[in-house]
């Protein structure tokens, strides 16, 4: 099923968590000197604009990046993401947003590569022309989760991989911890940023447990919700669990998660989660 379009909901409570977190992630881990392998498996279309037709339909960016937008009491972590999706606008005006294969390509020192994975037609044709001609960048026609086992390990052992599927469908939970597992056992040492919808509370509930029985050490979750969860509504909360993740990032949240629950909540109703999961 490739239904799924990122373009209704760019931009929303549960991208601003997703990629202030994932360009944290990307400044710590391009501190190194030695090459980075960055796998992104669900790309999208790459870059998005409020004013198409898609993002305009449901306006969630209004309570999400929209809200933090001219806000001058930013933690750091948030600061960082604000001023780098105004680097892709002109003026004060939100226009645009760039999805997480531009904060990736943007991180890129020469010695990085990026693999990026989309199988819309449509995206994948949209991410080409955004992505442009950039030598180290390979964008694949083909499933993300299935791709990203090839490309481990790195040869230089170092690499991040970003694992954000629609879950349009109820096995994607399943799948998605199943690869992961996988892709450990062949690159144990790499770090992986798995971001989750809470639709059904407890389809994350089974994936915690199946991450935390699977043997994998330090593992930590991060969540924010803006409402009690609710199925007859949809998404009111999301998440990541990051494996291997930056030591700075715990402190980093610390800050960051408990701002946005009070900023993006609705009618006072914003909670967040913070655990480790797994010790080192």
């Amino acid at each position: 099923m490739l239904s799924y379009r990122h373009a209704f909901h760019a931009g929303n409570f549960a991208d601003v968590l997703k990629h202030s977190l994932l360009l944290h992630t990307l400044n710590y881990m391009t501190q190194k000197e030695k090459p980075l392998r960055i796998i992104d498996t669900h790309a999208g279309a790459g870059a998005y604009t409020f004013s198409s037709n898609q993002p305009i339909k449901n306006r969630e960016y209004e309570n999400g990046v929209g809200k933090l937008w001219k806000r001058d009491d930013l933690p750091a972590t948030l600061q960082d993401y604000i001023n780098f999706v105004k680097a892709f606008n002109d003026g004060d005006r939100l226009q645009h947003y760039p999805g997480s294969p531009l904060f990736m390509q943007a991180a890129l020192r020469p010695k990085d590569n990026l693999f990026l994975h989309e199988l819309h037609s449509t995206d994948w044709r949209l991410l080409n022309d955004v992505i442009g001609d950039d030598r180290q960048v390979k964008i694949i026609d083909d499933d993300g989760l299935a791709g990203m086992q090839g490309l481990l390990p790195p040869p230089d052992r170092r690499g991040l991989v970003f694992i954000d599927p629609s879950y349009e469908l109820k096995n994607d939970y399943h799948e998605v911890v199943k690869q992961v597992i996988s892709a450990h056992k062949r690159f144990a040492t790499g770090t992986y940023v798995i971001w989750y919808p809470v639709v059904l509370r407890q389809r994350i509930d089974d994936m915690q447990k199946a991450l935390i029985k699977s043997g994998i050490k330090n593992i930590q979750l991060f969540e924010l919700g803006i409402a009690p969860d609710s199925p007859e509504y949809g998404m009111n909360s999301s998440g990541l669990f990051v494996i291997n993740p930056p030591w700075t990032l715990w402190k980093a949240m610390e800050e960051t998660l408990p701002y946005l629950a009070e900023v993006l909540g609705e009618n006072g109703e914003g909670f967040y989660r913070l655990e480790q999961l797994v010790a080192e």
